[in-house]
């Protein structure tokens, strides 16, 4: 308990509450959501050089904080109550401006919210306001060119990963104890591990992409970011309706089988990046826990990466079009084609639109969904069976967070690679669905925070959040700089 005065929490660690910390004190009475949100509100100003925030209606927060105080004092226990959560700004948002990142949608506000958001609000929570995002949440380093460049918590000079990247960005600097996010190929993942927060990337389909702007409807997820596994799970639970919390004894990993495939996932990394995980293996096993190698083959990468980004531009236009439709936004697959940014624009057109010379043919695609996905979804299914693993265990991203002025040609152990090397990682468990979730394992040298994550078997979501919640003791929280 972070106590101050007699009268409960000291307003100057409010910003240190997780959600179920802070939950708990507002139903107790130990503080009142409306000055917990003021001091939030506070330090989104202090941090507003991140860029974490497209949209902010402080007015509208602070009557919801109010109102959440006074349901309190009529015996409301409601699992969220008065905590406020940030929202990635790819989803709707009642009354509350949704731009996608793009700026021709910068005056359009929905009329309903996205089903997650609903399911917030409906337990208590408050929407504090809409995070920054890469345009149509289309990259992975954090630039948008409209509403600016989501900066890292930990040194403003580096990215935060993307594309959720203002919602890795809040929750990092404390601004807000949670935020939701979208993850297609890892863009809760890599700003959770780049920002030294926890990312949460459920299994597909556990949480409704309902009212939420898609990339590829086979890849995408919706999650949460959050300061614990704890707090991923109760926000899990609170999406999904599920009947209990992560629970169990966290004072060690003994009975509890890891495994990892050094020859995916150690080759072509920060050397940093390395000592970090096998420090963290070492942990794992002094906690009580049998970590074992397996390996999943030769072509595994070459498979990954040319079957997801074969389904992931295939899908784009018809998903992205669909969904304007579908909610009546107004604004079309043509003209958001038309304001992106030169690169970004010069990669659909090439890759996206069927009159581009890289676009993926059907047959191609076919491949993809009928042969490709399958084979990785079988050896991934291979490799827990034979090692008798209940997990996978991996650094989230080959390096710690880039610079931003390099943000787009960068060097991974001597080898010059661009911005989709960091989710060199986290493809493969997009496209054979398996949820997975980033924890911090240690800072570099330079003061980065850097990810491990933990992937499970699809489904198996609330049997991942309660294992990473006892990996999560064993490694230990990393240092704040922020």
């Amino acid at each position: 308990m972070l106590k101050g005065d007699d009268t409960g929490i000291s307003p100057d660690r409010f910003s240190e509450l997780g959600v179920a910390a802070a939950a708990a004190a507002i139903r107790r009475g130990d503080i009142s959501s409306e000055s917990y949100t003021a001091a939030l509100l506070r330090r989104a100003h202090t941090f507003s050089d991140l860029g974490a925030f497209i949209t902010i209606d402080e007015a509208a927060v602070l009557a919801a904080a109010r109102a959440c105080d006074t349901t309190r004092a009529t015996g409301s226990t409601a699992p969220l109550l008065g905590v406020p959560v940030a929202v990635k700004d790819s989803y709707l948002t009642q009354g509350l401006r949704t731009t996608l990142g793009i700026r021709s949608l910068e005056n359009f506000v929905p009329a309903r919210d996205a089903e997650v958001v609903r399911a917030i609000k409906d337990a208590g929570g408050i929407v504090f306001g809409k995070n920054n995002l890469v345009e149509m949440s289309y990259g992975l380093t954090g630039h948008n060119s409209h509403f600016g460049q989501a900066k890292n918590p930990h040194n403003p000079e580096h990215v935060t990963g993307g594309s959720s990247s203002g919602a890795g960005a809040s929750v990092g600097a404390q601004i807000v104890p949670a935020a939701l996010g979208g993850d297609t190929v890892g863009s809760i993942r890599v700003p959770a591990s780049f920002c030294g927060v926890v990312g949460f990337k459920p299994s597909p389909g556990r949480w409704s992409g309902d009212g939420i702007a898609p990339i590829s409807h086979t890849l995408d997820t919706a999650g949460v970011f959050a300061r614990t596994v704890e707090d991923c799970a109760l926000i899990d639970q609170v999406v999904t309706k599920a009947t209990s919390t992560v629970h169990g004894d966290w004072t060690g990993l003994r009975g509890i089988r890891l495994a990892y495939a050094p020859r995916q996932h150690l080759e072509r990394i920060n050397h940093e990046v390395e000592e970090h995980f096998k420090e963290t293996i070492r942990r794992l096993c002094d906690a009580g826990a049998e970590v074992v190698e397996v390996d999943l083959g030769e072509d595994f990468f070459a498979m990954t990466e040319r079957s997801t980004w074969s389904i992931f531009f295939h899908e784009t236009m018809e998903s992205v079009a669909g969904f304007l439709r579908k909610n009546r936004i107004p604004s079309s697959f043509e003209d958001i084609y038309n304001e992106l940014k030169p690169g970004l624009k010069d990669a659909w057109g090439h890759l996206v639109l069927p009159s581009g010379a890289g676009f993926i043919s059907h047959e191609t695609y076919q491949t993809a969904l009928d042969h490709d996905r399958p084979e990785i979804q079988r050896r991934f299914n291979m490799a827990f069976s034979s090692s008798g693993a209940q997990a996978l265990i991996m650094p989230t991203t080959p390096c710690p967070a880039p610079t931003i002025e390099q943000q787009t040609k960068f060097t991974i152990a001597g080898q010059e690679v661009d911005d989709l090397a960091l989710a060199r990682h986290t493809v493969a468990g997009s496209i054979a669905g398996l949820p997975g979730i980033s924890i911090p394992m240690g800072m570099s040298s330079n003061g980065l925070p850097i990810g491990l994550e933990i992937d499970g078997k699809n489904g198996d979501d609330r049997k991942l959040l309660e294992l990473a919640r006892r990996v999560e003791a064993a490694v230990g929280a990393v240092a704040r700089s922020v």
